[in-house]
């Protein structure tokens, strides 16, 4: 009967708060990840993991409100979804490559650096730069960060069709195992024969995101009754959000298999989303992480120009100073932003919400 009414009350919860929280924690290892002058070792080369924390929480959030919206309006309007993320996302996204591109044309002097970014531009603009976009130049990709929003973007496409078309969770939970298992393998290298080592197919399979995916399946798991009684025993205890979280730390800090560390993220997802008043509650749903939570969009886009400008101002800076002047320029404005541009295009994408009683979506 407990589980029966923690699942009820899952079902009923309006918003997961604490996702905000966990988008924090996502956050600033990618802009310390970037403060830095190169990778570097240990625990403090570990910020772009703060990217596959915010690929779980995609997954799980997008296939949350698909399966409700499902469940309580008997069908999904991809019509309105797209038009939800198209207003949450496109806005700011072509401004601010916008204004990379007048960079590049009137800024930027003749150089391989120039040309790159020049020539992947049309990449940029389709988000497909995760698939055609070269890393592997000796110099710096401008806008390469770009990549994470370009798997983010093809997740919005391909998935949603899937469980609008299917009924209940079998096809769909068999097709995001498929795709998990898909980059696992290429990941792996057991696809070396059929794809080859390195080039556009390579390129293509192992954008699939194993933390999306895992996210996603987690999502399909607590939306049916019986399999969210297994995971309420194993996550839904006041205690397993911080073991989840301490979990996690050590396997980074003990540089564990990235499947480990993915698993255990989305663990810690859905343990804040299982029960509202989680161990991490009183940390993860406080003002501040929860803003910077709120606004990470834009700080993710933002954070690299405002390094930009902080090295050629004190060319000098450590990190640490570096870190600390991204944190506090991109968070300023990503603030402007979300007040003064992008609530507009929210507020016309408001119109278009499904009336599920839903999660917050995704940011």
């Amino acid at each position: 009967m407990s589980a029966v009414i923690a699942h009820a009350a899952f079902q009923a919860r309006a918003r997961f708060q604490s996702l905000d929280g966990l988008r924090c924690l996502s956050i600033l290892p990618v802009v310390w990840h970037h403060s830095t002058p190169r990778q570097l070792d240990g625990l403090l080369g570990k910020g772009p993991l703060g990217v596959h924390l915010f690929f779980a929480i995609s997954g799980f959030l997008i296939t949350t409100l698909l399966l409700r919206e499902q469940s309580r309006q008997g069908e999904v309007s991809l019509r309105k979804f797209y038009v939800r993320r198209s207003l949450r996302i496109f806005p700011l996204y072509y401004l601010v490559l916008g204004l990379y591109a007048l960079r590049g044309w009137l800024l930027l002097p003749d150089s391989p650096l120039r040309d790159h970014f020049l020539g992947s531009l049309p990449y940029y603009a389709t988000y497909t730069g995760n698939w055609f976009v070269d890393y592997g130049v000796p110099h710096p990709v401008v806008f390469g960060f770009s990549w994470s929003l370009a798997t983010e973007e093809q997740f919005y496409l391909l998935w949603p069709p899937v469980v609008a078309l299917c009924r209940g969770w079998k096809l769909p939970a068999a097709y995001m195992a498929s795709l998990f298992c898909l980059d696992f393998a290429a990941e792996s290298g057991w696809l070396a024969s059929l794809i080859g080592r390195e080039g556009a197919a390579v390129q293509i399979v192992t954008s699939l995101s194993a933390p999306i995916c895992l996210g996603s399946l987690l999502a399909l798991a607590l939306h049916e009754p019986r399999s969210f009684r297994v995971f309420a025993w194993l996550l839904g205890a006041r205690f397993s959000a911080p073991v989840a979280l301490v979990s996690l730390a050590a396997l980074v800090v003990a540089d564990a298999p990235l499947l480990a560390i993915h698993s255990c993220m989305v663990a810690l997802v859905g343990a804040v989303c299982i029960r509202e008043d989680h161990g991490l509650a009183h940390v993860l749903d406080a003002r501040i992480p929860g803003y910077i939570g709120e606004v990470s969009y834009g700080i993710y886009l933002f954070h690299v120009s405002v390094i930009t400008a902080a090295k050629w101002l004190l060319p000098a800076a450590g990190a640490p100073v570096l870190f600390a002047l991204a944190c506090a320029g991109s968070v300023a404005l990503a603030t402007l932003s979300y007040r003064y541009y992008e609530q507009p295009f929210l507020r016309i994408a408001a119109r278009f919400r499904a009336v599920t009683g839903s999660a917050k979506p995704a940011s």
